[in-house]
């Protein structure tokens, strides 16, 4: 069926009637192409298959060769990749001459030049187009990394998106759940939608919708931010790859190699190593995990903890040592590396205690946040939220979020930083490790698998995130992430700093006694061993992120040091 013979219903989106109306007309849209078709594409509409052994999610590739390792206690399926990969992009692509990356946002830049430098190395002919809006002011920022009209690798959205083989969707999920009835519309018969991000599942489930069921419909979501990935991606050139793992998902397989594509799309953006997931569980445990431990909950934790030391008595540049800087230095280097219980086993017995008291008393309370930011983003409350919040940013933008004097104070601390006489606070790292050992449960207690829940809790923090909250403050790591990892960290923040404030910290003043049970379920939880096999395949290369002064990975295609927020 022609775009042209129903392009006519789907003009605009500015208000629910015409989006409405875009429903109805994709609606039709879909039952004539299953007349016309008589059925002859087999769609597996949940390609994945969901096993009751150890092994939860598996997809099967013709291409590319996947190796069973042992999580904790469970089995997973994962793709290696790695530059030594590239050779099989041409199979894996094959029939895909045009990739189109829609948008200009986090991840958009990271992954396109990654893609065409991916490629080229392959020595593929595949095209990757940007596509925008005309008016974009991101049109510019797109030339500046080498894309551009006169060669034809940057055009306007909806044309892009007609031409492409393969559509990479990378514009804001709010946009996504506004626009995504005319972006479908617009796509090829028997080409790939790909996500990174399954927050449009929930959006189509909240309204009942469902994708065209003549295209593939798979996920590759890197867990880090655009400028991260992009940065480790470039460091990796020097050896065999270094990136930031990437979950990946095939939800509808209309042409048979829709994991083919999946995993070569990956491999293609650095993926050191992609992990099998599904839309729903990964939207569920990223939503989740950028509003606990990721973002919302460290920043909520080391506001609360540099009060907490002002008021002992430490100078503010003292107290923004063993609060910030003891986390984002040598606890995210000690946890990516060994892990969570590497920091414990290296205190001596005095500091084990501190660190006891403090994690025995912020465990419960941020397991309490913890569970309630779960369960709303499963019901579709987190994702309304955003969708609405997004709708006011005409009238309420999104603030700055380090302007405060605890962040100037940040600045003048980062100044004159020697890395080497960062302290290692206990009580610091109870609470800090006690926050990620609650998001780390709850993901656990709602299904989720261990690859998972390392990669969206623990591996995305220390890997990707904190480096950038190290390198210039809170700003640069929380406002270089999605408009839903922003507006979530603003929101879930605040609720993570006033109950460690009004209970963790109460009770650790009052003298509660720490819990053995406690401490022994985190010494012996399963999560130590799945961390250990995921730190065995982890690239030798940390991320290098420009301080105050130095542009390393700043600018077109970088990270950003000014932020705004656009309806």
């Amino acid at each position: 069926v022609p775009i042209s013979s129903f392009s006519n219903h789907i003009v605009t989106l500015n208000d629910r009637y015409s989006h409405r109306m875009a429903l109805k007309a994709l609606a039709g849209t879909n039952a004539k192409l299953a007349t016309i078709s008589q059925r002859r594409i087999s769609v597996a509409r949940r390609a994945v298959r969901v096993c009751t052994n150890a092994v939860k999610f598996d997809y099967d590739t013709k291409v590319f060769q996947k190796e069973l390792v042992k999580f904790a206690d469970t089995e997973e399926y994962i793709y290696r990749g790695g530059r030594d990969k590239y050779a099989l992009l041409p199979e894996a692509f094959k029939g895909i001459k045009q990739i189109g990356v829609i948008g200009w946002g986090s991840q958009a830049p990271a992954q396109a030049q990654n893609l065409r430098d991916s490629l080229a190395e392959a020595g593929m002919d595949t095209k990757v187009v940007i596509g925008l809006r005309p008016d974009s002011s991101s049109n510019e920022l797109a030339r500046q990394v080498g894309f551009n009209e006169a060669d034809g690798t940057l055009g306007e959205v909806f044309d892009v998106i007609s031409k492409s083989d393969l559509v990479i969707c990378l514009i804001s999920d709010a946009a996504q759940s506004r626009m995504y009835p005319r972006i479908l519309a617009a796509m090829k018969p028997g080409s790939t939608l790909g996500l990174s991000h399954g927050f449009l599942l929930g959006v189509m489930e909240n309204e009942n919708a469902q994708f065209r069921d003549d295209i593939n419909v798979v996920l590759v979501a890197p867990k880090g931010m655009g400028p991260s990935v992009r940065n480790l991606y470039e460091q990796g050139k020097k050896v065999n790859g270094a990136g930031i793992n990437a979950s990946f998902a095939v939800h509808q397989d209309a042409t048979g190699n829709a994991a083919d594509i999946a995993v070569g799309w990956a491999i293609g953006v650095g993926a050191p190593f992609a992990f099998c997931t599904t839309l729903e569980s990964e939207y569920k445990s990223d939503i989740y995990g950028e509003r606990c431990c990721i973002l919302g909950g460290v920043h909520g934790a080391v506001e609360s903890l540099f009060r907490r030391y002002t008021r002992q008595g430490m100078s503010d540049e003292e107290a923004f040592k063993q609060s910030v800087e003891c986390i984002t230095g040598p606890l995210t280097k000690i946890i990516s590396r060994d892990g969570m219980i590497g920091v414990y086993n290296q205190f001596n017995d005095a500091d084990k205690k501190i660190f006891e008291e403090a994690y025995a008393a912020t465990l419960h309370p941020a397991m309490d946040i913890c569970y309630e930011i779960y369960e709303d983003v499963a019901c579709g409350n987190e994702i309304k939220s955003v969708v609405a919040a997004v709708e006011r940013f005409d009238k309420f933008p999104m603030g700055k979020i380090d302007q405060t004097h605890m962040w100037k104070v940040g600045k003048e601390v980062r100044a004159k930083r020697v890395e080497s006489d960062i302290p290692i606070n206990p009580f610091t790292a109870g609470v800090y490790i006690a926050v990620m050992m609650a998001t780390v449960q709850t993901l656990s207690d709602k299904g989720h698998p261990y690859s998972e829940i390392c990669n969206e809790s623990i591996i995305e923090a220390v890997d990707s995130l904190n480096p950038y909250m190290h390198a210039r403050g809170v700003a640069f790591m929380v406002d270089n992430c999605s408009y839903t990892a922003r507006l979530g960290s603003r929101k879930w923040a605040p609720r993570f700093d006033y109950v460690l404030d009004q209970q963790a910290y109460v009770a650790v003043d009052n003298g509660t006694a720490t819990n053995p049970e406690t401490i022994n379920e985190f010494k012996s939880h399963p999560v130590h061993k799945a961390l250990a096999a995921c730190a065995e395949m982890r690239p030798p290369v940390d991320i290098s992120v420009g301080i105050d002064g130095d542009d390393t990975g700043i600018g077109a295609g970088g990270a950003r040091v000014e932020y705004y927020s656009n309806a």
